[in-house]
């Protein structure tokens, strides 16, 4: 069982930035992957971005070059540097990460509220 706890979520004004964290916790063999997504009102939840206990990462081309994930394996902690954030980033914000076992689980955290607003 993993249990995901996010954290970091907020009221942001334009061009500014937030720090989303999420931490692993809980009996699990291995936490391969670990990523962020998000869900607006009204539309498809997407993947923001996700990053490999060996660190390659990977980001939705809307994010590119504003917002960068990062990993502390030893901690099964996933971190999301979001800069320069725009109305159209607000969403509620997903935590996963993939366990390793006989077969593949994914795990969600409950979501944190991202709000971009003047």
């Amino acid at each position: 069982q993993v249990q995901l706890v996010e954290s970091g979520g907020g009221l942001v004004q334009p061009g500014g930035s937030l720090k989303l964290s999420c931490a692993a916790s809980g009996r699990f063999a291995r936490i391969t992957s670990m990523g962020w997504y998000r869900q607006a009102p009204g539309k498809e939840r997407e993947l923001v971005a996700t990053i490999t206990d060996g660190g390659s990462t990977n980001y939705a081309d809307s994010v590119k070059g504003r917002f960068t994930i990062s990993r502390d394996n030893a901690k099964n902690t996933v971190y999301l540097q979001m800069n320069s954030l725009k109305p159209e980033d607000t969403a509620v914000y997903y935590c996963n990460a993939e366990e390793e076992r006989l077969a593949v689980i994914d795990w969600w955290g409950q979501g944190t509220q991202v709000t971009v607003s003047s």
